[in-house]
């Protein structure tokens, strides 16, 4: 999922506002800390624009981890 959301350019903030999910449960989701029901996977799966099978696929052998972000504030578009 954050693989998904770094792609995009989503903040944990922004995928948690557009997905109606508080942000704090999205940052335990990619910490797999929490286990999600599969209507949060599906609302995830459509504010990041995949198939929600897409949300399960494991990162192929030679993927790295996704670069956090910037901090701070996106500036408006």
């Amino acid at each position: 999922m954050r693989r998904l959301r770094v792609e995009r350019g989503l903040s944990q903030e922004k995928l948690a506002l557009d997905s109606a999910i508080d942000r704090t449960y999205v940052s335990r989701l990619e910490r797999q800390i929490e286990n999600p029901s599969i209507g949060i996977v599906e609302k995830l799966a459509l504010t990041l624009g995949v198939p929600i099978a897409q949300m399960f696929a494991e990162p192929g052998r030679g993927d790295t981890a996704p670069q956090p972000l910037k901090a701070g504030r996106k500036p408006r578009s």
